[in-house]
């Protein structure tokens, strides 16, 4: 089992996100590590900071040496395939092959009203997403690329320089929406995150492999990860508080966030970890703006405690 962090841009400053990732960037340290994508606080206000995600990705590719480094996850709705495809093109180049291109349908509809972005219905959304994967694909891996769908058209189209990465940059799509996310994961990832924890990865995970089947594809030649929230604590009532806060800000249900939560003893939380990894996954991701203001102690034991036995495995 690999390790990672992700950094929302919001309420925090390019220094301090530099100075996370270089530490997390130290040898035997974290795996990867990838940014979110948003415009503005998710506040009825909309007020507060927010670094732009992919001009942010670009310098810390430049700023980093041995994680990978992604977006988890870029919304579609925000930029034409083809435009991002090239900009992902170069930071693989400026990173010298570490990205991990994460893209998800894009959800934050207060956002878009606020840019004047069209938000479409969530079928819209999902059958763009599906159209932008194959237009990033083609223009990643060939010469010249004319496509013609329904969102996005492509006319003789060069991508050059071309990624480091062969045939493609890592392209994760974030997601849990069985129905169609999971289809397009199947069709075109190689990479599939969501949060959950060891239930919530081996029940979905049972239905990507069903659409993988469909699509005639071999469901291990995607990479599964799940974001989980640390809890390093035996006590129950800090425990307790975490899952509230976890159900109160992201509406879930009370075994929903049980799930999520790695929570308890350094072996306890391994423990969880193991059956994680029973359910098909290879890498963790931990969101470094629910640890509170101990965030980098909790990250270095995670580090340094629990994550060197589950590397053995």
């Amino acid at each position: 089992m690999r390790f990672a962090i992700f950094t929302s841009m919001g309420g925090t400053t390019w220094n301090d996100v530099l100075d996370l990732w270089r530490h997390a960037d130290q040898p035997g340290g974290w795996d990867a590590a990838c940014v979110t994508d948003h415009f503005m606080p998710n506040t009825p206000d909309r007020v507060g900071d927010m670094l732009e995600s992919w001009t942010a990705l670009a310098a810390l590719a430049g700023l980093t040496t041995r994680m990978r480094v992604g977006t988890i996850v870029s919304g579609n709705t925000y930029r034409h395939p083809a435009v991002l495809a090239k900009m992902a093109a170069n930071i693989d180049i400026i990173s010298g092959g570490r990205l991990i291109c994460g893209m998800g349908a894009g959800w934050q509809e207060n956002e878009h009203q606020a840019y004047g972005i069209p938000f479409y219905t969530v079928g819209e959304r999902l059958q763009r997403l599906d159209e932008a994967c194959q237009v990033m694909n083609m223009l990643w891996t060939q010469d010249r690329s004319t496509f013609k769908g329904r969102y996005y058209q492509l006319d003789d189209a060069p991508l050059m320089p071309k990624p480091v990465q062969k045939p493609r940059p890592e392209l994760m799509i974030g997601g849990g929406g069985e129905k169609v996310t999971l289809k397009v994961a199947a069709r075109w990832a190689d990479h599939w995150n969501v949060w959950g924890g060891p239930d919530i990865l081996a029940r979905k995970g049972k239905i990507l492999e069903q659409h993988c089947a469909a699509v005639n594809r071999d469901p291990k030649a995607i990479l599964r990860s799940a974001v989980m929230v640390p809890v390093i604590s035996e006590d129950r009532a800090q425990i307790e508080k975490a899952q509230q806060t976890l159900m109160k800000r992201m509406g879930r249900d009370e075994a929903s966030a049980k799930d999520i939560l790695l929570a308890g003893s350094v072996a306890q939380i391994q423990d969880k970890l193991g059956k994680l990894g029973g359910a098909g996954v290879g890498l963790v991701f931990i969101p470094t703006m629910f640890l509170g203001k101990d965030g980098r102690a909790v990250l270095d034991t995670l580090i340094e405690k629990v994550a060197p036995a589950l590397r053995k495995v």
